[in-house]
């Protein structure tokens, strides 16, 4: 039996390609995440290797959908192939249950790591790049030093209550406690 996985990293994207493509790959039952690759806690598989049984084909749409480090996806595989379990992945033709799948999927597995540690480096060069150029990352505060003032002021002079300082300011009572000193208390 073919068992598909499918993940998303986010709720706002969308799974349709990989479901559409695990269908018709003849997949009769399928699981899925939302959730990033770098993370390990996956459900979804969990709960697909899980319900195979020794014989059935895990089957993804690509190999960075299982897990993105190469321990992870060989920890993965491995499990799998311990149960009897093989291991399909739709877009690069990997089939573990062959020799050659199992050789090309080492070779997938250490190019989909090398390719996460260019992005993470990209990632940390723009951010650096940014600082530099006196940019931080984050939300935005909602509370500068004009509206903290405001807040200060109004509460000191305790003609006003929290609430109502709040929705003048438009913000929450957690971010007026959290700026607020404690020298207006």
């Amino acid at each position: 039996m073919n068992i598909g996985y499918c993940r998303i990293s986010t709720d706002t994207q969308n799974g349709a390609l990989q479901l559409d493509a695990l269908k018709e790959a003849g997949c009769e039952k399928i699981f899925s995440d939302v959730a990033s690759g770098a993370k390990t806690e996956r459900t979804g598989l969990k709960e697909a290797i899980a319900y195979a049984r020794s014989g059935d084909v895990l089957v993804c749409y690509k190999l960075d959908r299982v897990g993105r480090s190469l321990k992870d996806l060989i920890d993965t595989v491995n499990v799998l192939k311990a149960k009897g379990i093989g291991f399909r992945v739709l877009t690069q033709q990997l089939d573990t249950t062959t020799p050659a799948g199992m050789l090309i999927f080492h070779v997938f597995g250490a190019i989909a790591e090398f390719e996460r540690s260019l992005i993470q480096e990209r990632t940390s060069a723009g951010l650096k790049a940014a600082r530099a150029r006196g940019r931080l990352g984050g939300r935005p505060k909602t509370m500068d030093k004009k509206k903290l003032s405001i807040a200060e002021s109004l509460y000191k002079d305790g003609k006003t209550n929290v609430s109502e300082i709040c929705k003048t300011l438009g913000i929450s009572r957690a971010t007026f406690y959290r700026n607020i000193s404690t020298n207006a208390a």
